[in-house]
């Protein structure tokens, strides 16, 4: 445990686009441990520390529940001894985690669990997690670790019991995933609108997720303006901001044509939440869920390798709308915006280099 005021892995080359480093500044709290591992490579890797900000309480029902805890004196232990129908706990090791959330592999007569915990904050960040796992659990499509179990620790905290899904040696079949995912955006979609149950995060930036008829809308107010809001507000960058705001002015162009559904998203799909099981399937982990348009899924491309292979599976069960390859860069440059404000100044270029271009092809 590691009592610190800054935690900071610098960027070597900030200009970079072929990877994700994971950089978390954690603020020190007057009498507050923060409990920190290496970034997790069994279940839960992140591009970014993940806090959960919600403004909704956790009330939606679930077709298939997930339990809530009551306190008591170890409400893990006691959760897998009962309802995780283990007679006796083997053996719990640390499997490392993401940047905030200590997480560890308790092995049992009845299998092995994956428990995630946190010693500062409530569940109600482990509740967005769940329920956007449980979501496209329960789409029958790709593999994602199941949720079981949210509560609240004794000691203050909270923690999640899940699946715990043995890795293959490598990130398995590209065309595999691509058609897999692509059936998960096919079996889910929203008669709500765009959007989700509950605000989420992306990295550790709050996603608004108010239900939305329109999709132009809902991009516009709750993805890039949010975040274009944030930069003003956070460097005083109202360059960047002016320029957004014309181009969000002008988005409709690029959607002349174009049938929009609120699929279920994952939201957050770079290389470090994409894996495969022992038996070759792939796995996605770690979401920031909402429904939205397909294409918006692409939006970390640039840190997720999706290569030919992926995109033509993927296309064979959802077909490419017209003026895609327009659109790409648009739902990149929400992630750019995300990264210029949770990492600094190395992801403004690119970010503004697609606005400007927007502009130029918009003539707005």
């Amino acid at each position: 445990m590691w009592n610190l005021t800054r935690w900071i892995l610098l960027i070597s080359n900030p200009s970079f686009e072929a990877k994700c480093v994971c950089v978390c500044v954690l603020k020190k709290k007057k009498k507050q441990e923060i409990e920190m591992v290496a970034q997790l490579g069994v279940i839960t890797s992140t591009s970014s520390c993940h806090l959960f900000r919600s403004s909704h309480p956790f009330s939606l029902r679930l077709q298939k529940p997930i339990a809530m805890a009551t306190v008591s004196t170890d409400p893990v232990r006691e959760w897998i001894l009962s309802e995780g129908k283990a007679s006796q706990i083997t053996g719990i090791s640390p499997v490392g985690g993401g940047c905030i959330n200590l997480a560890s592999r308790y092995n049992t007569d009845a299998g092995s669990f994956f428990v995630k915990t946190n010693r500062s904050i409530g569940p109600e960040m482990f509740e967005g997690e769940a329920l956007g796992l449980r979501a496209m659990y329960d789409t029958k499509s790709i593999r994602v670790p199941q949720p079981f179990k949210v509560g609240a620790l004794p000691t203050g905290g909270s923690y999640i019991i899940m699946e715990f899904i043995e890795f293959g040696s490598s990130r398995g079949d590209q065309s595999l995933l691509g058609r897999k995912l692509a059936e998960m955006h096919k079996a889910a979609k929203s008669e709500k609108g765009f959007g989700f149950h509950v605000d989420n995060t992306i990295g550790s930036t709050p996603q608004i997720n108010t239900w939305t008829s329109d999709w132009i809308e809902f991009y516009s107010e709750h993805r890039l303006t949010f975040q274009l809001k944030l930069a003003q507000q956070q460097y005083g960058d109202s360059a960047i901001y002016e320029k957004g705001q014309r181009l969000v002015k002008n988005l409709g162009a690029l959607f002349e044509d174009v049938t929009i559904e609120p699929c279920l998203l994952h939201g957050d799909l770079w290389s470090g939440n994409i894996s495969s099981d022992k038996n070759g399937d792939p796995v996605i982990l770690d979401p920031a869920c909402y429904y939205g348009h397909n294409e918006a899924e692409f939006g970390m491309s640039w840190c997720a390798g999706f290569g030919g292979s992926f995109y033509n599976a993927y296309f064979e069960v959802m077909p490419k709308q017209p003026g895609f390859e327009k659109r790409r860069d648009l739902y990149l440059l929400y992630h750019y915006l995300n990264h210029y404000n949770l990492f600094g100044s190395g992801y403004r270029s690119s970010a503004m280099s697609i606005i400007d271009d927007y502009l130029r092809l918009l003539k707005a």
